[in-house]
């Protein structure tokens, strides 16, 4: 399957991806998943709204990350910076990989594919990729450069590419 067929299929009610021209059909999201990515798409949306960083998007968003065979992904959070969103608003999918990605974890993931989701980001050009599991109460911070978890009364930090947002963890489990 191309991105375009992809763009094309009709409203189901359910959620699809594309990895390498393969369609992937999700189930919506459970009333956690959604909670904690509301309040991270929140968060970071006043931050990046008041310091006029860029561009937020929320899931549903596709962006197309390859081509022959064609990948198109859809993050439940994903924000692109203000110098690149010139580029990212074309019809359709997004073209590029955005600068950061959120994905929470469901309860029926497996970590082995999240984990390689959030790597396959980080291949396609995202500089910062949180992996949010309200399960376990952590989130797991990808850059190119390595990964580390964030548990407790730890805090995400929007390093370098979201510069000055910090949001502490309990926050996003209230």
């Amino acid at each position: 399957m191309t991105a375009e067929q992809l763009l094309e299929l009709p409203d189901d009610g359910l959620r699809h991806e594309l990895v390498e021209g393969v369609l992937r059909t999700m189930a919506p999201a459970g009333a956690r998943h959604g909670s904690v990515a509301a309040r991270l798409l929140l968060r970071v949306g006043v931050f990046v709204e008041q310091q006029r960083l860029g561009r937020l998007y929320a899931a549903e968003t596709g962006f197309r990350l390859r081509r022959d065979p064609d990948t198109v992904r859809a993050p439940d959070v994903a924000f692109v910076r203000a110098d690149r969103v010139a580029d990212a608003e074309v019809p359709g999918f997004l073209p590029l990989a955005p600068d950061l990605v959120a994905e929470v974890v469901g309860p029926t993931d497996r970590a082995a594919e999240v984990t390689g989701e959030a790597l396959a980001w980080l291949d396609a050009g995202a500089r910062l990729v949180w992996v949010v599991d309200p399960e376990n109460r952590t989130v797991t911070v990808y850059r190119p450069e390595g990964a580390g978890v964030r548990r407790g009364q730890d805090a995400l930090d929007g390093e370098d590419v979201l510069p000055g947002f910090t949001l502490p963890l309990p926050e996003l489990w209230r």
